[in-house]
């Protein structure tokens, strides 16, 4: 059985850092294409950053580019999102997914963390 276990959020302020941890088990990440999404209260669900197994390219939403870094630990089999320069629209429940499709950007990834609460206050 496939597990994503997220860890890392909380409330920060404006322009502050949190770095966001999905830990796997069940399932090797590096394997298939994995990545980070979020949802805003009212808002669908969106990719905002990946990274496909084939060559290792990352993909980030233009709403994050330039703040936002995704990263992979093998030995760890963990996957990472560190997020700077925090702004009160990032503020979502975020998710990490993994055992998706290359180019990391298609849909359909198979296995979903639970979420995490990040509340960036102004």
């Amino acid at each position: 059985e496939v597990q994503l276990v997220e860890s890392g959020g909380g409330l920060v302020q404006a322009g502050g850092s949190l770095t966001l941890s999905c830990a796997a088990s069940g399932v090797t990440l590096d394997d298939y294409a994995r990545g980070w999404f979020r949802q805003a209260p009212g808002k669908k669900r969106e990719g905002i950053s990946c990274i496909s197994s084939n060559d290792g390219s990352t993909y980030y939403a233009e709403s994050v580019k330039g703040r936002f870094t995704i990263s992979s630990d093998n030995a760890k089999n963990t996957l990472y999102l560190q997020m700077n320069s925090l702004k009160t629209e990032d503020t979502a429940v975020y998710y990490c997914a993994a055992v998706g499709k290359n180019p990391c950007t298609q849909l359909g990834y198979d296995a979903w963390g639970q979420g995490t609460q990040v509340i960036v206050s102004s």
